[in-house]
């Protein structure tokens, strides 16, 4: 018998001053059995990143051709194509290829190996955003997983402040490659 995935509820207000957007999300994220708390609210923060009325989880581990996040335009052509963790090359340029902008959020200790590893294959990729989270910060927020959170989320000046009732903590996103 299958693992089934467990539900989490967050309710997620955002004010990201660099976009001059404000929002509240009420979100339903399913971490698959294999996914780790880390992973997941990467997954969160990203959605965070992100804010728009269209962005909704994909199936990402579930189903390897589809995006953790995905934001599509009212045609249903996918305007964002988004991965956390560090995929590998060819899978970054195949949605490089299916997207008009692609953004990976890459986390964990490994992250500059991999980097060093993939940066040149990906340098004539002219729609993708590479974006680093420190190892400390990422662990922070994996302490924050519960099964139903009130998270608060300020973007300013390329910093990030990501809250519940109890905790604080200041996320350093570090772009590797892109800009937008």
């Amino acid at each position: 018998m299958a693992l089934r995935a467990t539900v989490f509820k967050a309710q997620l207000a955002v004010s990201d001053m660099d976009r001059h957007r404000h929002a509240t999300h009420a979100l339903i994220v399913a971490r698959h059995p294999s996914e780790t708390d880390e992973r997941m609210m990467i997954r969160v923060l990203m959605f965070a990143l992100r804010s728009s009325d269209t962005l909704a989880f994909g199936r990402g581990l579930s189903n390897v051709d589809e995006p953790d996040l995905i934001d599509r335009d009212l045609t249903g052509s996918i305007d964002v194509w988004i991965e956390v963790g560090l995929p590998d090359e060819r899978a970054i340029l195949k949605a490089c290829g299916r997207a008009g902008h692609v953004v990976v959020m890459a986390y964990g200790h490994t992250v500059d190996l991999w980097w060093k590893g993939i940066a040149a294959g990906l340098a004539r990729a002219r729609n993708l955003d590479v974006i680093r989270v420190p190892p400390e910060e990422s662990r922070a927020l994996a302490a924050m997983a519960q099964r139903s959170m009130d998270l608060q989320v300020t973007i300013q000046d390329g910093l990030v402040w990501f809250s519940d009732p109890t905790t604080t903590i200041e996320v350093h996103p570090d772009r590797l490659m892109g800009g937008s």
